[in-house]
């Protein structure tokens, strides 16, 4: 089934309103202006001016209007080759958050976009995470996961610090965790299934599976890896800014529970903070919030010595 998405001015939008209103249907999603359903087509209008055909004589009813908007993505990422017209599939996308910060836990989301999404994703304002603000994806976040089936994942700090006791490094534990969700995921579709997998890649294909080796169910059926995959499909993009969306909102609650804000990252504010928390409520009040392999913990237990005798 083909999508095609075009975009038009205020003028040529409203000609295809006209044109379709004997067509005309209700369709209650946001940013959505007007829909029609017209030779096996159905047509969406959004108040971007993006109009999105779906169906099978989706290329034939687009033609009437303009040339489709088809993303070009530059080559600046490493992994694997993705298919032709890759950005306008039917795909599941996983990324995580919270890796290089001493406070908070890691959040992982896996997420699915069906092609016939593409449009709604985009209008609801998704791109790459690293161009849109914290508040931004605050506010939009609960609509993705209202909107699209998915899977989120916390490994908080207790849990964290367990495992990394006992040997696991990040990388298997962003490995199990981006499995178990995209498994969740691929559960929540069935019978449906995604024409492809992405993984934001954080290990070569090799590691990552031997990281999940020991797991129940191993996803690897149309997997692909790739880095900087948030800007390959929209389905990575949603997915880093629910993570992001959880990580905040674990911030947030560890936060009020530590009594100060907690700084993001690993630089040396953060070392600050922390040297107050272990002057103020002790070591293992610190423990429950961080992540303590970091190097900031040695660090901050320096500065909060210091502190002490001056």
């Amino acid at each position: 089934m083909s999508n095609i998405v075009i975009q038009l001015n205020s003028t040529e939008q409203s000609k295809v309103h006209e044109y379709y209103a004997s067509k005309r249907v209700t369709r209650n999603a946001p940013g959505v202006v007007f829909a029609a359903k017209s030779n096996g087509t159905s047509i969406t209008s959004y108040k971007s001016g993006k109009v999105m055909f779906q169906g099978g004589e989706a290329e034939q009813e687009a033609s009437r209007w303009g040339t489709p908007n088809i993303p070009v993505t530059k080559t600046l990422t490493k992994g694997d080759r993705l298919p032709d017209n890759f950005a306008s599939m039917s795909v599941i996308g996983s990324d995580e958050t919270g890796t290089g910060d001493y406070f908070g836990p890691i959040t992982v989301a896996a997420v699915y976009v069906p092609a016939n999404k593409l449009a709604l994703v985009k209008e609801l304002g998704v791109k790459d995470s690293k161009m849109l603000t914290d508040d931004f994806m605050r506010k939009i976040a609960p609509d993705l996961i209202a909107s699209l089936p998915h899977s989120l994942l916390v490994l908080r700090n207790e849990k964290y610090n367990e495992v990394q006791a006992q040997g696991w490094s990040q990388g298997k534990m962003k490995a199990i965790l981006h499995n178990q969700a995209l498994a969740k995921v691929l559960e929540k579709i069935t019978p449906e299934k995604p024409d492809y997998i992405l993984i934001d890649q954080f290990a070569e294909r090799g590691i990552y599976y031997r990281h999940v080796k020991d797991q129940k169910n191993i996803v690897k059926e149309n997997v692909l890896f790739a880095t900087k995959a948030e800007q390959l499909h929209l389905s990575v993009a949603a997915a880093s800014i629910i993570a992001r969306y959880a990580f905040l909102k674990e911030m947030d609650k560890l936060s009020d529970q530590i009594g100060t804000t907690l700084p993001k990252g690993a630089g040396h504010g953060v070392d600050e903070v922390a040297a107050k928390i272990l002057l103020a409520q002790g070591e293992e009040s610190l423990r429950e919030v961080t992540k303590w392999h970091f190097a900031n913990t040695t660090k901050a237990s320096r500065i909060a010595s210091k502190k002490r005798f001056i």
